[in-house]
């Protein structure tokens, strides 16, 4: 209990030192924002209203505050490339990342836990090697390079897939799903080689602990040693692999829903940026970092389940 008090205290220390950041960092800039954001033909007129719009007449700390509420209430004010509310433009756009986040997620889960077990119990076969050369290159090469080739292939030569855009669910079910199935498998091929390769290891190294000899000395049967225990004990420091992961995969979704155009928070993030649409970058900046937080505490709830003795120490 007291592992778990002192983790959602540290995260909530987390949260305040990252709202800060975020929010200061655009209180920095050279010059004046609304000047930045309108350019330098805009008038003194143009500027005052959109400082109002923005509340940058109002003290630095109370604009703190109003942000951070609006952070929970929903409330953070007016794109200015949308011109509607910040909270409206990200519903349109997170169910495109979530979609495109989960589906790279079940391939990872699907292909990497199976082939890393497999690996790690046929370590002397040929095949085990092949498996890990493959799983190197798939480290190597950048998601965004490997989404370029898999447009070309199954895209441009084949015609098995679209090369771009999005339909949504609503008006063809079938053509949502498979503008998702390139760019989840281009994110997904390098989180496939990581997961892989640190389950083998780990399955490895849990074969030569003292619990495993013992229980094979008492003749438990090989496949029960592995099933009871080695998999699940090699399961504990997968899991932080797999919260990295799927806060990697938020954050690569950025440049991934790029290449293949698709209208999600990362396409949205560079759309923002280009338009200095401050309420918006700051706002997705916000909530991708609390989602990354939010996962670090599921993460350690995880841990528990998995494995009693951590909340015995706890």
């Amino acid at each position: 209990m007291k592992r778990l008090t002192y983790k959602l205290l540290s995260s909530i220390l987390t949260l305040f030192i990252v709202t800060l950041l975020i929010f200061f960092m655009f209180q920095v800039l050279p010059g004046n924002p609304a000047q930045i954001i309108l350019g330098i033909d805009a008038d003194e007129a143009q500027i005052k209203q959109l400082e109002q719009k923005l509340g940058l007449d109002e003290p630095l700390t109370t604009r703190y505050m109003q942000w951070v509420q609006g952070i929970f209430t929903g409330d953070l004010g007016e794109s200015l490339k949308y011109q509607m509310s910040v909270m409206d433009v990200l519903k349109q756009r997170v169910p495109v990342t979530l979609a495109l986040a989960l589906s790279s997620l079940v391939i990872t889960a699907l292909i990497a836990l199976p082939l890393g077990m497999f690996i790690a119990m046929k370590q002397d076969k040929w095949y085990a090697f092949v498996v890990n050369l493959f799983t190197q290159l798939g480290i190597a090469i950048p998601s965004f390079w490997f989404g370029f080739l898999l447009i070309y292939l199954f895209g441009v030569k084949l015609g098995w897939f679209p090369t771009f855009g999005y339909t949504a669910w609503s008006e063809n079910p079938m053509r949502a799903i498979q503008s998702f199935i390139l760019p989840s498998i281009a994110i997904a091929v390098s989180n496939i080689a990581v997961v892989t390769r640190y389950l083998r290891n780990t399955i490895l190294d849990q074969t030569t602990m003292d619990y495993v000899r013992t229980a094979k000395s008492k003749g438990v049967k090989d496949h029960q040693v592995m099933s009871r225990h080695i998999v699940r004990n090699a399961f504990i420091p997968v899991l932080t692999i797999m919260g990295m992961i799927v806060a990697d995969t938020i954050a690569g979704s950025i440049i991934i829903e790029n290449v293949f155009a698709l209208p999600g928070l990362g396409n949205l993030l560079i759309q923002s940026i280009t338009s200095r649409d401050f309420p918006l970058i700051q706002a997705l900046v916000s909530y991708i970092a609390i989602f990354v937080i939010v996962i670090n505490i599921v993460i350690d709830l995880l841990y528990r389940i998995i494995d009693p003795r951590i909340k015995k120490k706890g």
